[in-house]
């Protein structure tokens, strides 16, 4: 068995005729974390799209050993892959339990007769939503918003968990917290792509990282390298190792 579950080569893809990724190539192992950072409009959340399956691509996505190329969303979805996008895309009218029950939509075609059980989990993850199980989704604070979308996401059991900027307008501690989760899913064996503009917190977490730049992979490596390297201090992280 390969211990690689994400593995892309020459990857190309973008809208329309405008090619945004030019030839990218990545992995991640079983269990790791990945995480990808650069710039606004390097390409970072139409890369985490085309392995969705929601862009055209020109070369070769495998999950799990196998192709999954010619598979649709919906179909990837099955496949145990999640993302939670950037905008957090959440039923707002409809409460966070209800919310919650969507996201087990996998599990419940599987024919998993525990597959609610699951909401016990996300809830011993975010003790936050089940204090606000019955509460609107749309009336919920940024931190708590994005507690629910990754939680939604988790409802699924996926393999591979990908994150849109998880961190995007929160306040600083409920972004510690949201990275302290990321870490102890990691612990649970799930395989996580993280693309994150805090690029200190993003490879603080990482096993291993990339760094995208206008559509094209500029330096990849250990996370804990990456975050001594001088260029990515300086133009990422700023003046002050860590």
């Amino acid at each position: 068995m390969s211990t690689s579950l994400l593995r892309v080569t020459d990857l190309h893809a973008g809208y329309g005729k405008a090619e945004v990724l030019h030839g990218i190539s990545l992995e991640a192992a079983r269990g790791s974390v990945i995480t990808v950072i650069g710039p606004n409009g390097a390409g970072k959340s139409t890369l985490l799209n085309s392995l969705m399956g929601t862009l055209p691509t020109k070369g070769l996505i495998e999950f799990d050993g196998q192709s999954i190329n010619d598979l649709t969303l919906e179909e990837r979805v099955m496949q145990g892959i999640s993302l939670v996008p950037e905008k957090r895309e959440l039923f707002g009218t409809m409460s966070v339990e209800d919310n919650l029950v969507l996201g087990g939509y996998r599990q419940l075609r599987l024919r998993n007769a525990q597959w609610r059980s699951r909401m016990d989990d996300v809830f011993d993850l975010f003790p936050r939503l089940k204090e606000r199980r019955r509460q609107e989704a749309g009336t919920l604070s940024g931190g708590e918003r994005q507690m629910l979308a990754v939680g939604r996401s988790l409802m699924s059991r996926p393999s591979l968990l990908m994150l849109d900027e998880p961190s995007l307008g929160l306040a600083p501690l409920i972004v510690k917290e949201i990275f302290t989760i990321i870490e102890i899913l990691r612990q649970t064996g799930v395989t996580i792509v993280l693309v994150e503009q805090n690029a200190r917190a993003a490879l603080a977490v990482a096993d291993n990282g990339y760094v995208l730049e206008m559509g094209e992979i500029g330096l990849h490596g250990k996370a804990s390298e990456l975050a001594q390297d001088t260029r990515v201090i300086d133009t990422y992280l700023g003046a002050a190792k860590k």
